[in-house]
C-alpha cells in the first residue's frame, strides 16, 4: 500500500544524509555495511543485490521473510501481460468498479468512478505506475484471487513468495503464519525472470519494462543511490499500521550505461515505530542500499 504522501517533497530529506556516513565501511565488506545501515537505522533490513552478468550476489536477511506491501503489484501487473500472452486474457476487456470498491490510495479508479470500468491494460498499468490499491484489487479478482497470483509464482520457479489477500489487508505478516511475505533473494530471481527473462513475449517484456521505468514512487529509494547514467525500473511498497510499525520497501532492476549486465537489488525495511507519514530516514535506508550496490558493483 503506498500512501499519497509519498509524492510530496520532503525538504529537509537532504539533511539526513550524514546520519548514514557513519554506517559506511569498505565496498569490499558489502555484508558488513548492509549490516552497519540497518544498525544505524534503528530497523530491520532485510536486502539482495544480483548481478545478472556474472551471478554474483550480496545481501542481508537474503532468505528472512518481509510483507511484500505493494510490491507485489508488479507481479501482478506481469501476471496480468502472461495470460494475455496466452490468449488467456483480452487486455481490452473492461471490468467494472463501483464506490465500495474504492480503499486508500486509488487514484486512477478514483478518477474513473463515473465511467465505472476500465479495460485490464489501463488497470495493469494503473497497477504498476500509480500503485493504486482499487486498481489492484479488481485486477486481483478477475486473475483468481491472491492463490492465483501465489500459483503464478510457483509457476515461474518461485517456491517462496506468496499472497494471502487484498489490499490494504495484505500489509501485515498475521504473527505466526509466512503470508502475504517473501524473502529479498526468491523476489530477485522472480524479477529477473519476469523482467530480463522470458516469462513475458518481448512486446509484454518492453511493456512491462516501460511501466517500471514511468513509475516514480521511488525517487527517494533505491533509485535516489544511483549515478546519473544508470536508469532503474522499480516498484515500491509501503505500509503503516500502528503497533507492528512502518514498512517501506523497494524492488529495481538497475541498468547501467554502456551495455553492461542489470543489477537487481530488493530492499526491505521495517521500522517498529509508528509514523502516519512516510519518514525521510526510512527511504534513506533504501537509498544507502542502493548506494551499496553500486559501489560493490563497480
Amino acid at each position: 500500500m503506498i500512501d499519497r504522501r509519498d509524492f510530496t517533497l520532503v525538504a529537509f530529506a537532504a539533511m539526513l544524509a550524514p546520519a548514514f556516513l557513519g554506517a559506511r565501511v569498505s565496498p569490499s565488506d558489502p555484508s558488513a555495511q548492509l549490516s552497519a545501515i540497518e544498525r544505524t537505522a534503528g530497523g530491520k533490513l532485510g536486502a539482495f543485490v544480483l548481478d545478472t552478468g556474472s551471478g554474483r550476489s550480496i545481501g542481508w536477511r537474503a532468505d528472512e521473510r518481509f510483507c511484500h506491501c505493494s510490491t507485489f503489484k508488479l507481479s501482478l501487473a506481469a501476471m496480468a501481460l502472461r495470460e494475455s500472452d496466452a490468449g488467456r486474457l483480452d487486455l481490452n476487456e473492461t471490468l467494472a468498479f463501483g464506490r465500495g470498491d474504492i480503499v486508500a490510495w486509488s487514484p486512477v479508479v478514483e478518477a474513473n468512478l463515473a465511467a465505472g470500468k476500465l479495460p485490464i491494460l489501463i488497470l495493469a498499468e494503473a497497477v504498476q505506475v500509480a500503485s493504486d490499491n482499487a486498481a489492484a484489487n479488481v485486477l486481483l479478482r478477475r486473475l483468481g484471487g491472491p492463490e492465483a497470483l501465489t500459483r503464478f509464482w510457483r509457476e515461474i520457479g518461485d517456491e517462496v513468495s506468496r499472497l494471502d489477500g487484498y489490499e490494504p489487508e495484505i500489509n501485515v505478516i498475521p504473527p505466526g503464519t509466512e503470508e502475504n511475505s517473501t524473502t529479498p533473494r526468491a523476489m530477485a530471481e522472480t524479477m529477473r525472470r519476469i523482467v530480463l527473462g522470458d516469462v513475458l513475449k518481448v512486446e509484454s517484456g518492453e511493456r512491462l519494462r516501460g511501466w517500471m521505468e514511468a513509475t516514480r514512487t521511488g525517487m527517494r529509494r533505491i533509485r535516489a543511490g544511483i549515478p546519473g547514467d544508470w536508469r532503474a525500473l522499480d516498484k515500491t511498497g509501503t505500509g503503516m499500521r500502528p503497533v507492528v510499525g512502518n514498512k517501506t520497501n523497494d524492488v529495481a532492476v538497475l541498468l547501467p550505461p554502456g551495455g553492461r549486465a542489470p543489477l537487481i537489488v530488493t530492499g526491505y525495511f521495517e521500522h517498529p515505530v509508528f509514523s502516519e507519514t512516510v519518514r525521510p530516514e526510512d527511504e534513506a535506508v533504501l537509498k544507502s542500499l542502493g548506494e551499496t550496490a553500486i559501489a560493490w558493483a563497480m
